[in-house]
């Protein structure tokens, strides 16, 4: 986010939700389309008067899920291996002064954390102390500390090099400050790209694209606020210019990032949308040659929300749209210039006007399909989830309806194929609430009046297990 343009705070009550489906285009008052709410925490529940960005971490021992939840005042840790109770284990203070602007990624089971804070630095946390927290919240901290710059914008992590880029520093003309955190809790300063001036985000990978003359090298691609750079930094004594690309409608050229298979490079200009009036605009960049890069073409989104940080998994994009909220969209087909959006989530009810409230990141990256959402001025940490189930659910390969669907006081289970011979219940923590054997029907009917709302699943003799929602 450009630091200039900022709204007047305004207060806002909060409220915790938990396990909501989306129904109707709703979930807990908030707009949806194919997401359903798994809890929600607002950033006065950690403390904290703003939240900003947020990443996650997966505990290689035991699949536990994190979120790492950016605050004006520091970092929030909490574990989501029950999404819909989730637990906040603690918050790592600011280094320094608190900041709207904070910035956290993950390398080597070991969270880095830049700010804008004067004389922050970049703090370094062992995420492993998350498995045996005692009495949470705790106050936590840091692991380690670098200083070779003061304040940063941002921060990005090849995880494959093991070299951490603090990007908008006092150094290096705001460029990349390359710092190598091989062995995390002693980083180590490596010089800096100075050529193009102020980053204000990027990306680096070791590139394995389409353009060969590149292969193997570390490429970083900048977002810098009137166009964006790409570079060679494998060589951190001699970093190489590579090439740079504009567009028309520039004001401020804010943050992308790479399609899996390193041809398409899709950014955001942060400010074209206030400035020019139009909708949701991405850019996509096609990286084939990357001496040489072009605009594709340019996404046209449904509202007038300004754009904030993207990421890309797979075929879908996952952008966080400030007032929007979460927009999914699908880019199979982006080689012909098509991308659709397939879904969304939205934190901010009020509006979808261009300015800076609502959705400032998403991280679409855990296995268990949970979604992070953070939100700037109202809102805090949502976590969401794909829907798997439409309102009234019927399986053609094994005849099979559930019905209603949301359920009130009972469901009803019909097959067409073979008779139901068992039945159970269980809430999403996998926790059997009603189960029967031994049936011979082709039909049978359910009371589900002692449930409470939220999601739960039928299994029908062991092999077909069904999403059902209670109102």
């Amino acid at each position: 986010m450009k630091k200039l343009l900022l709204p007047i705070f305004l207060a806002f009550i909060t409220y915790s939700f938990a396990q909501t489906p989306c129904v109707g285009g709703m979930a807990a008052g908030y707009p949806c389309s194919g997401y359903d709410l798994q809890s929600y925490i607002p950033f006065a529940d950690f403390g904290a008067g703003n939240s900003n960005d947020s990443w996650g971490w997966t505990d290689p021992d035991d699949g536990t899920e994190y979120v790492l939840v950016g605050l004006d005042n520091g970092v929030a840790f909490v574990d989501i291996s029950d999404p819909v109770n989730p637990v906040y284990l603690g918050k790592l203070p600011t280094h320094t002064d608190s900041s709207l602007w904070r910035d956290v990624k993950v390398f080597n089971n070991h969270a880095f954390v830049v700010s804008e804070a004067g004389g922050h630095g970049m703090q370094v946390f062992d995420l492993t102390r998350l498995r045996t927290v005692a009495s949470p919240p705790e106050t936590f901290t840091e692991d380690a500390h670098y200083d070779g710059f003061g304040s940063a914008h941002n921060l990005v992590i090849n995880e494959s090099t093991g070299y951490a880029y603090g990007v908008g520093t006092n150094t290096y003309n705001g460029g990349p400050h390359f710092v190598n955190i091989q062995d995390p809790l002693n980083p180590v300063g490596e010089g800096g790209y100075a050529v193009d001036d102020y980053s204000h985000d990027g990306q680096v990978v070791t590139y394995n694209g389409p353009d060969s003359d590149y292969t193997g090298r570390e490429i970083y691609v900048g977002s810098n606020e009137n166009e964006v750079i790409v570079a060679d930094i494998t060589d951190k004594n001699n970093p190489v210019s590579i090439s740079t690309i504009g567009y028309s409608n520039t004001v401020y050229t804010h943050q992308g990032w790479f399609t899996d298979d390193q041809v398409y490079f899709v950014a955001g200009d942060e400010i074209d949308e206030i400035d020019y009036g139009f909708n949701t605009r991405l850019l996509i960049f096609d990286f084939t040659d990357l001496d040489n890069p072009t605009l594709s073409f340019e996404y046209s989104g449904p509202t007038s929300a300004t754009d904030h940080n993207l990421y890309i998994k797979g075929d879908d994009l996952y952008l966080a749209n400030y007032t929007a909220g979460m927009r999914v969209i699908d880019i199979t087909d982006i080689e012909n210039g098509n991308m659709t959006e397939t879904g969304y989530f939205d934190v901010f009810p009020s509006g979808d006007n261009s300015g800076y409230n609502g959705a400032w990141n998403v991280y679409p990256y855990f296995d268990s399909g949970n979604i992070v959402i953070t939100t700037l001025f109202s809102g805090g940490l949502f976590i969401v989830k794909e829907s798997s189930l439409g309102t009234n659910d019927f399986d053609l390969n094994h005849g099979l309806s559930i019905f209603p669907n949301p359920a009130l006081d009972e469901i009803n289970i019909n097959s067409r194929t073979s008779n139901i011979t068992s039945i159970s219940v269980s809430d999403v923590s996998g926790k059997v609430l009603y189960s029967e054997n031994n049936l011979d029907t082709d039909q049978k009917t359910i009371n589900t009046a002692t449930l409470s709302e939220g999601l739960y699943f039928v299994t029908i003799n062991n092999q077909v297990t069904k999403k059902i929602i209670k109102k």
